[in-house]
């Protein structure tokens, strides 16, 4: 095709940077590097599948029976009910659903620890250098606006389909607010505590680890929060490389305008979101909250150590 004639009034159209033929070289490298990305995808997987066979591996009532008991120590009884209430109503939804449920919580744990590993760090840096926060602020935006399938296909090119490329895809997209909050947090630590800290001769990573991120704490915890909501938001579209769980059910009950199948797993979903939101905000309550009692007072633990004696 011959090129357009340059036209002050529309240089839009005729002039070609060729930014989609450089961007292919992608595909190029990955190919040409296979050997150097595979035992990424080896350490993504053996996390995948470790969590997914862990999680599959107990029993259906005994693992309801630790979310539960895991809610009621986190949130407390009225969470606990609801959780109990909420996941035995998923496990009836289909035969499979609980499975394909335990397998949708397996991705979407491994994606939010993985976020956690890399988004800490990140966070913590970014609450600390202003320079840093300038430069990684626009990664985060990017991040957070470009939308889901832009990166599907360059993370396919590289990875391949699966549920690696799916917790690849999901990290990229659930990562930045937990980045954010982290940042925010350590900002948000009152400076006279820190002078106070350092005063009594606290060393900088004394002060970062027994000051600064337990204040920081709460806010660390709504980004865990919003993390999990968004690596739950990801499933159906993640479903689209090949990733197993209730989000495939959706995509495939969609391909065959199945409604049925697609309600039960559209709601699964929803069961699981509401269930991990309640528990982690709970997580995040502070000590008023609580009634300014420790965590370890309340729940099941402080019920045990209440009946011991060891809590008095």
């Amino acid at each position: 095709m011959a090129d357009k004639e340059f036209n002050i009034l529309d240089p839009f159209s005729s002039v070609d940077l060729g930014i989609a033929e450089s961007a292919d070289g992608v595909k190029q490298w990955a190919i040409a590097n296979r050997d150097v990305i595979q035992p990424i995808k080896r350490f993504f997987n053996e996390i995948i599948v470790g969590i997914d066979n862990g999680l599959n591996a107990i029993p259906p009532v005994v693992m309801l029976a630790f979310m539960v008991l895991i809610a009621w120590q986190a949130a407390g009884r009225r969470v606990a009910i609801l959780v109990g209430v909420s996941m035995t109503v998923l496990g009836f939804l289909a035969p499979n659903a609980w499975a394909l449920a335990m397998t949708t919580l397996a991705i979407v744990v491994s994606a939010v620890i993985l976020c956690f590993i890399i988004g800490l760090p990140l966070g913590v840096l970014a609450g600390k250098n202003d320079r840093f926060e300038s430069i990684i602020r626009p990664v985060l935006d990017t991040m957070q606006t470009i939308p889901a399938f832009v990166y599907l296909v360059p993370v396919v090119m590289l990875i391949g389909i699966g549920n690696v490329s799916g917790v690849i895809v999901t990290i990229i997209f659930a990562l930045p607010p937990l980045v954010r909050l982290t940042s925010l947090g350590i900002r948000g630590v009152n400076e006279s505590v820190v002078e106070a800290a350092r005063a009594f001769g606290a060393s900088p990573r004394q002060i970062l680890l027994k000051v600064e991120l337990p204040l920081a704490t709460p806010t660390i915890l709504a980004g865990i929060n919003q993390t999990i909501m968004l690596s739950l938001s990801m499933v159906v579209i993640a479903s689209m490389i090949s990733v197993k769980g209730l989000g495939n059910e959706v995509l495939r009950a969609m391909g065959r305008l199945d409604a049925g199948k697609a309600l039960v797993s559209g709601l699964g979903i929803v069961i699981l979101a509401i269930v991990l939101d309640r528990i982690t905000q709970g997580m995040g309550q502070s000590g008023r909250d609580r009634g300014h009692r420790h965590w370890w007072e309340a729940g099941p633990v402080g019920l045990i150590l209440r009946l011991t004696g060891k809590n008095s």
